[in-house]
């Protein structure tokens, strides 16, 4: 049998859209919530696939270090990296693709989230990421 868990994460962060054509490629920022979908078959002696204290470690700790009240840009956005880079104290966070809602979502799937939870024995097969109350995107596993 499989059991699976959610854990969210909130954190403020600021971004903007290169080539939007719209609102969306100025600097603004988000109160953004992270869910983080892990599966496992096994339960260990307690009853649980992993604590929630660990995911929460390893997530929000991840979060905290590189997103939280920093900016997420696209590697090609030179006058954002330039803009985020004057000044001190700094904290940004380079994506390859636009820090879309889907995109960090996929990022933190595919990239972040199998290195966080090598050698726990589960997978997070789906991460939501939700930019305002009412809009969100999922990437899920195939």
């Amino acid at each position: 049998m499989t059991v699976n868990i959610m854990r969210k994460v909130e954190f403020c962060a600021g971004h903007r859209l290169l080539n939007h054509g719209g609102k969306c490629e100025h600097f603004h920022g988000h109160n953004y919530i992270a869910e983080f979908y892990v599966t496992g078959d096994e339960v260990d002696s307690v009853g649980r696939i992993i604590d929630f204290a660990v995911i929460k470690r390893l997530f929000k700790g991840w979060i905290d270090e590189h997103w939280d009240h920093g900016f997420v840009l696209c590697e090609d956005d030179a006058n954002g990296i330039a803009a985020a880079s004057s000044v001190e104290p700094r904290r940004y966070y380079l994506m390859k693709e636009n820090p879309t809602a889907e995109n960090m979502a996929r990022h933190l799937l595919g990239e972040i989230c199998p290195t966080l939870l090598e050698g726990q024995d589960v997978t997070c097969y789906k991460v939501v990421i939700w930019e305002t109350p009412n809009a969100s995107a999922a990437a899920v596993l195939d």
